[in-house]
């Protein structure tokens, strides 16, 4: 719920934003320390322009917070695959380099 000068937020919303529980913010609606408003039996808290701006800010910084644990995580994937195919390659060279240096095949797993 937008107004002109600023914003009406949810308890819960208004409490993420101040860093304050939630009884703490249903007291200073009890006692009128907050501007507030209450609307189909929910309440609405108050926050001015000002209040508005930092909360664009704040999704911003979480929305880059959540980018950059995504590309760590898949950085750390593409590690854990890197170094697969390196010991596949590794295998195969060094399989390779012995076939070659030997005229005997190389000895087959025995079956039980």
């Amino acid at each position: 719920m937008h107004t002109i000068d600023g914003v009406w937020l949810s308890i819960t919303d208004y409490s993420v934003y101040k860093k304050v529980s939630i009884s703490t913010i249903r007291r200073h609606i009890k006692t009128n320390v907050i501007k507030h408003k209450e609307e189909d039996g929910k309440y609405f808290i108050y926050l001015a322009n000002s209040g508005r701006i930092k909360l664009k800010e704040e999704e911003e910084i979480l929305r880059v917070k959540l980018e950059n644990e995504l590309y760590k995580s898949q950085i750390r994937q593409l590690r854990e695959e890197n170094m697969g195919l390196r010991m596949l390659v590794d295998l195969y060279e060094n399989n390779n380099s012995d076939f070659y240096k030997s005229a005997e095949p190389p000895e087959l797993p025995k079956y039980i």
